[in-house]
């Protein structure tokens, strides 16, 4: 890939193996050169009114791919990375959202992403004495998931097709398909 980012390949190589990027590394130093043109993306897709193929085109720069021309955002949209979002067809994504991509975000075919949704994908290493490191986990959001409004998805969960995800839940857990779950943590129930 030559998108002008230093080092990209190789991040992406080790974010998508799990693998730890430290904080004193050519792997951090590449991680943000990314993140900054992740800001100034999305500043552009924040900052006015575009008409929803000028939405997509901001979308594909960001991520550094085509998106679906079904696919649908409402701004704002925050990521502080982007390179690692991957979008199905017919994925709607309302306003506020925020998703820190860098361990990978795969959204599914046909998704609902409620307002407010936070998807995270990074934790940071636990040893006291390197609080920079950073730990990737990517999320799975299967195909036909409703996410609700101000739900927080956390690293490493998957959430399996047909799945609801109630307003306001923090998702720490794997989703069941065809299940709705709700609260804080999570917790199924019902099935569809």
């Amino acid at each position: 890939m030559d998108d002008g980012i230093p080092g990209l390949d190789v991040l992406l190589a080790a974010l998508d193996a799990g693998s730890t990027v430290t904080g004193d590394s050519p792997l951090h130093a590449a991680m943000h050169r990314a993140s900054q043109e992740a800001m100034r993306v999305t500043a552009e897709l924040n900052g006015s009114y575009h008409e929803p193929d000028e939405v997509r085109a901001l979308l594909s720069r960001l991520v550094g791919a085509d998106v679906p021309a079904s696919v649908t955002v409402f701004p704002p949209l925050h990521s502080d990375f982007g390179r690692n979002l991957h979008l199905g067809e017919r994925v709607f994504v309302n306003s506020g959202c925020h998703f820190q991509d860098q361990g990978g975000i795969r959204i599914g075919d046909d998704c609902l992403i409620g307002h407010n949704v936070v998807i995270a994908t990074l934790n940071h290493g636990l040893d006291p004495a390197r609080p920079s490191d950073l730990v990737p986990d990517a999320v799975t959001i299967g195909r036909n998931v409703w996410i609700g409004a101000n739900a927080t998805i956390l690293p490493g969960v998957t959430i399996g097709e047909d799945a609801v995800v109630g307003a306001g839940s923090v998702v720490i857990r794997d989703v069941p398909a065809g299940s709705v779950v709700v609260g804080s943590p999570a917790r199924v129930v019902r099935t569809l």
